[in-house]
């Protein structure tokens, strides 16, 4: 059985500093970092809040994927594709369904539709011009209704590789729009093609 949440905090703060500070992760050593280790530090760790605050959209009256579930770049009668604008990297696509689900609820044949169709779309931005990986993301802790991201990882950036590229995107200047617009239709129109529904 899972650490009940008070355990868990005091398990970490037992590898913690006086001030509830743990050491820098391992991955701020990794050449990937964006940030340099010297004059980095560790925000102090907060005990834990019980219940939980409700995510975005936890009441479906009041989910904004619900408000927009004819919205986007391509639809069919199941799933709709957004652009996320002022992304550092060259595209950020986000895939929702049109109802009102979250990864554990997910009906078994849209779980189903759901690998395949991230397949496709993984493909297509692979395919864009200059652009080397699609990193597909499932977090959940900000809104209750799926969204699964996918990152454009530019060709040639190797300090961009892996769970840090989030982090650079947001670091980085903002993608020229208008490349980033023609890109999302280009895959919008590739996966019209590939899988079906209308860009």
């Amino acid at each position: 059985m899972a650490l009940s949440p008070e355990e868990f905090y005091q398990h970490a703060l037992a590898a913690a500093d006086s001030d509830r500070r743990l050491p820098l992760a391992r991955m701020t050593m990794w050449e990937i970092s964006p940030f340099e280790p010297d004059g980095l530090r560790v925000s102090p760790l907060r005990p834990p809040v019980l219940p939980e605050p409700d995510r975005q959209g936890e009441d479906p009256s009041t989910c904004q994927s619900c408000e927009h579930r004819d919205d986007g770049i391509w639809l069919d009668d199941n799933w709709r594709l957004t652009q996320i604008s002022g992304v550092g990297v060259p595209l950020v696509l986000m895939l929702h369904p049109r109802d009102h689900y979250d990864l554990a609820d997910l009906p078994d044949p849209m779980a189903a539709e759901l690998g395949v169709l991230a397949t496709h779309i993984g493909r297509h931005i692979e395919a864009l011009p200059h652009v080397s990986r699609a990193h597909v993301y499932r977090i959940g802790d900000g809104g209750a209704h799926l969204h699964v991201w996918f990152f454009a990882r530019p060709l040639g950036q190797s300090q961009l590789w892996g769970s840090w590229l989030p982090v650079w995107d947001d670091l980085l200047p903002e993608y020229p729009a208008d490349i980033a617009a023609a890109d999302a239709s280009a895959v919008a129109a590739a996966l019209e093609s590939s899988y079906g529904g209308r860009a």
